[in-house]
């Protein structure tokens, strides 16, 4: 771990900064106060470099970057908390946000932070889109004075704090405007956002990053001097034998870890595992045989065989029933092998010798892609692939398991070269938004969104859901999303796993997951307020 903190050649800029700032301590903060480092232990590491266009995307890649960039707003545990901006406002007259935003704010080489920057993002990220943040209902910002900003919506726009506001980093105008092609763009500059740390290290082949505080950072100096990435195998071991201060752990060492002096925070239901279905091809491009599936899978028991109990069956709408959009009354499907079977008989289907079901001198059979899923930066092995090939094949479906890599399997699902593929996502406390994102096949980009436009009221209800700024008529629009997308199936839904961190309290730092999820709903229990004096 030594070789850690060294900053290698290519950081020299960095190193030079942080030696002159003199970071390691401030006299605004005693020093029986400060912390010397927190370390985050997962087991994958390389998360990609910590910028916008850099870093890996999903959530845990987006953390990383989260402590160098800050957004106009943010959130604490209880819910959203002025960030960049010191307050906002919706002009429903103008179609407009306007924000204020704070003064005396410093990017991270000393140069001040104003409203042009604000605007720069705006207008760089619909040049070079950011895929965090769709910014295509955003017809254009306006700086009215070094501190108030005017961001213009083409239409109504619900999500817009959730997804701009709120998740948008801010880029220093003076930095990025000389670049071209920001995918490319890896020079120390590339890292200079006015966040709570600075980024000094990534050591991609072991997975390490290194960060130190930022002394100069408008809600205050962060109480820890260095903060610290580490790739661990075993992270529950690394956070016992105090080489880790937090870590993602496994619900069954929750016990043995608390046993030990470690706290144990849970998180609500927001992460999903579910079934991709290739709606496109006969017979799953028929609602019928899709509720063959729901009414053969038997989630309990997925939960039971393949995570020894530790989980909750999925509502069939999508959105978890810890949103505060979720509709209680979203169709369900009970575990019903027999109704299962009539179905597939009433759609023609026949069984042959050997118990399985055939039409037209053609066995039924599906090929199951299966991989070991990202849950929550930590990867997963699991036997969710073999016990529904089993629940499948006792109704009489004959299963082909394919047991791929993440990426394989991502690859063909995005080619519509599979049947049905086990995957999963977060984002279901976040704005219902994602509800878009894995439904409509307009809204391109995650491999987890089921793509259908077979029925057209769910498209218009889609659209709708995000137009409508009254919260309460908004949510009305929601439950009659998920009602429709839970009669369509266009996907199945399967368990929301149980998402357990643990921290040594020795440091003083009290983690937490937040309220809806980080940005756009990240379950990861790593907000950066943690680390500030509040």
């Amino acid at each position: 771990m030594n070789s850690m903190y060294r900053t290698r050649p290519k950081w020299p800029f960095i190193l030079a900064f942080i030696i002159a700032a003199g970071f390691m301590g401030s006299p605004d903060v005693p020093a029986q106060n400060r912390i010397k480092e927190i370390r985050i232990a997962d087991s994958k590491g390389d998360w990609g470099y910590p910028n916008p266009y850099r870093h890996y995307p999903r959530g845990p890649g987006y953390l990383r970057m989260s402590w160098v960039f800050d957004t106009l707003v943010w959130k604490d545990a209880e819910g959203y908390i002025p960030a960049l901006a010191a307050s906002w406002r919706y002009d429903p007259d103008t179609l407009s946000f306007v924000f204020q935003l704070r003064e005396g704010v410093k990017w991270h080489d000393g140069r001040p932070f104003t409203s042009a920057d604000v605007v720069f993002t705006i207008d760089y990220f619909k040049k070079h889109p950011y895929e965090w943040v769709p910014l295509k209902e955003v017809a254009g910002a306006e700086a009215r004075g070094p501190y108030e900003v005017t961001i213009k919506l083409v239409k109504p726009y619900a999500p817009f704090i959730a997804y701009a506001g709120g998740t948008m980093p801010i880029i220093p105008r003076h930095i990025w405007e000389h670049v071209d092609d920001p995918k490319k763009y890896n020079k120390p500059e590339a890292y200079i956002g006015c966040g709570p740390f600075r980024f000094v290290d990534f050591d991609k082949a072991k997975g390490t990053y290194l960060y130190e505080a930022n002394r100069n950072y408008y809600l205050g100096i962060p109480r820890v001097d260095r903060l610290i990435y580490i790739k661990a195998g075993h992270p529950m071991m690394t956070l016992l034998s105090g080489k880790a201060d937090l870590t993602n752990i496994k619900p069954d060492m929750a016990k043995l870890l608390r046993d030990k002096g470690m706290v144990i925070v849970e998180n609500a239901r927001g992460w999903n595992k579910k079934l991709m279905i290739n709606h496109r091809k006969p017979p799953l491009d028929d609602v019928r045989f899709r509720r063959v599936l729901a009414h053969a899978i038997d989630q309990q028991e997925i939960i039971d065989k393949a995570h020894r109990g530790f989980g909750s069956p999925a509502s069939f709408g999508l959105l978890s029933p810890d949103h505060e959009f979720y509709n209680p009354d979203t169709p369900s499907y009970p575990h019903d092998p027999a109704k299962a079977r009539r179905i597939l008989e009433s759609m023609g289907y026949r069984k042959d010798k050997e118990g399985f079901y055939e039409k037209n001198g053609h066995r039924l059979m599906l090929e199951l892609l299966s991989s070991n899923i990202t849950v929550a930066g930590e990867s997963v092995s699991d036997r969710d692939g073999e016990v529904i090939k089993r629940q499948l094949e006792n109704v009489g479906i004959r299963v082909d398991l394919l047991n791929l890599e993440q990426a394989t399997t991502d690859a063909r699902v995005r080619k519509w070269g599979f049947d049905l593929a086990v995957s999963g996502h977060g984002g279901l406390l976040g704005d219902a938004r994602i509800l878009d994102s894995m439904i409509n096949p307009e809204v391109t980009g995650s491999v987890n969104s089921a793509r259908y436009g077979a029925n057209q009221e769910l498209l218009r209800l889609l659209k709708a859901q995000a137009t409508e700024m009254d919260v309460e008529k908004r949510k009305m629009l929601v439950y009659k999303i998920q009602e429709i997308y839970a009669d369509e199936l266009p996907a199945i839904s399967l368990y929301y796993p149980a998402s357990m961190a643990a921290y040594n309290p020795k440091k003083g730092i009290q983690w937490y997951y937040t309220k809806g999820g980080i940005a756009l709903g990240i379950p990861i229990a790593q907000n950066k307020m943690s680390l500030l004096n509040q």
